[in-house]
């Protein structure tokens, strides 16, 4: 399991790596243009991306009270700057894992205040899965806001590249 959850952290930096070189190529307006997807904006949905990481972190560090969705406001280059430190500091707890840590139980609540008890690797593999899912929407996004030259970031690709 921790290979594969090893396999899964340095995917999941590589992607963002490759979306955020990505945005880039976009303007300011086009980063906050409202867009029909889960969340309305490039912008926005790279929100998402660090705060689901960061409030993950919260609560495998067992926090009382986790930060909300929408808390962060600062700017697209804080924000993707952040998002990759944090999928550092996923990789880095991965690699420093034991089984133990991997398969302990852990108690969280949701965002709806729901509480729940899963081992460490099914929230691992649900937080790089999640990711992913999101990516491909920032994907189809780019495309809608005019980028024709859109890397792969598959994780196929990335696994050929090592």
């Amino acid at each position: 399991m921790k290979q594969l959850l090893q396999q899964y952290a340095a995917y999941n930096i590589w992607a963002n790596k490759k979306i955020i070189e990505t945005a880039n190529q976009l303007s300011e307006e086009q980063i906050s243009k409202e867009i029909v997807s889960s969340f309305p904006s490039v912008y926005k949905t790279m929100a998402h991306l660090m705060e689901v990481e960061y409030v993950w972190w919260e609560r495998l560090k067992l926090l009382e009270h986790t930060s909300m969705p929408g808390w962060f406001s600062g700017t697209f280059d804080e924000l993707t700057k952040k998002l990759l430190e944090l999928s550092q500091q996923w990789h880095n707890w991965v690699q420093n894992a034991n089984e133990v840590n991997i398969s302990h139980v852990f108690a969280y609540q949701n965002s709806k205040k729901e509480h729940f008890k899963q081992p460490v690797y099914e929230m691992l593999l649900h937080l790089f899965n999640h990711q992913t899912f999101h990516r491909g929407q920032l994907i189809t996004m780019f495309r809608q806001l005019g980028l024709d030259k859109i890397p792969p970031t598959d994780f196929i690709v990335f696994s050929r590249k090592k």
